[in-house]
């Protein structure tokens, strides 16, 4: 056990070290990069280990198996919810989770500016884009992240912070750059455009989170390079 435990506080520093590395060579501030590590299918035993080792956010993609480990693991750390949401999970999302990641359509966000509403809070969003337009992930056009913008800024319980991406995998980290440059151009577009100040850019996982702190990165979703391949 004490072996699993080092494993996983080593490796927590070895991804903030890379982190760190690639943000100074192009340039940044290491402190403006957040690591979100993914705990998705990990048990709360080794969720514990990295919080203990310093992880300060944590990543999940199902309502559910959240629920269970924040119940069970009692720190004050905050959770991002980062897989598909539907709009029939909004009331739990918004109970759970102090930043959702995967905004991608008019419903949802209608849904969690009315739950939010109810409570009097404020729901903080991404908008999840699809820039490859890959039909196995969700995620909006990029022709319709700022007509959606356009509606979303009236919503008196919705902050929109950023945009999220998830790139198609590919062995060479390279071969996605043109991916996290897109969402940056996007964002700063969105902002020439209608003047919408976006300061999040949720992208980059394990095997491509240095390309995409070096394209402008502000959180990288790592899981994998944290607590080893899942079952």
């Amino acid at each position: 056990m004490a072996l699993v435990m080092f494993e996983v506080a080593r490796n927590l520093r070895r991804v903030q070290e890379r982190i760190r590395a690639a943000a100074e060579r192009s340039g940044r501030d290491p402190q403006d990069v957040k690591l979100v590590v993914v705990t998705k299918t990990v048990s709360p035993e080794r969720i514990r280990e990295a919080i203990e080792a310093g992880a300060t956010i944590l990543g999940e993609n199902y309502v559910q198996e959240a629920r269970r480990k924040i119940a069970e693991l009692e720190y004050p750390v905050s959770w991002h919810f980062i897989g598909h949401l539907q709009t029939n999970k909004a009331k739990q999302a918004l109970e759970l989770f102090e930043l959702i990641h995967s905004v991608d359509n008019l419903r949802v966000a209608r849904e969690l500016n009315r739950r939010a509403g109810r409570t009097r809070r404020v729901a903080r969003v991404l908008l999840q884009v699809n820039l490859a337009g890959e039909t196995t992930k969700s995620g909006l056009h990029p022709q319709e992240v700022i007509p959606l913008l356009r509606e979303l800024v009236g919503f008196p319980h919705l902050s929109i912070e950023g945009l999220m991406t998830l790139p198609p995998f590919t062995p060479d980290p390279e071969d996605v750059r043109v991916y996290f440059r897109a969402l940056r151009k996007l964002r700063d577009s969105i902002f020439q455009e209608i003047g919408v100040p976006l300061r999040e850019l949720s992208m980059g996982m394990s095997h491509d989170f240095e390309v995409a702190v070096e394209e402008g990165a502000t959180m990288v979703r790592v899981g994998t390079a944290i607590f080893g391949s899942r079952n």
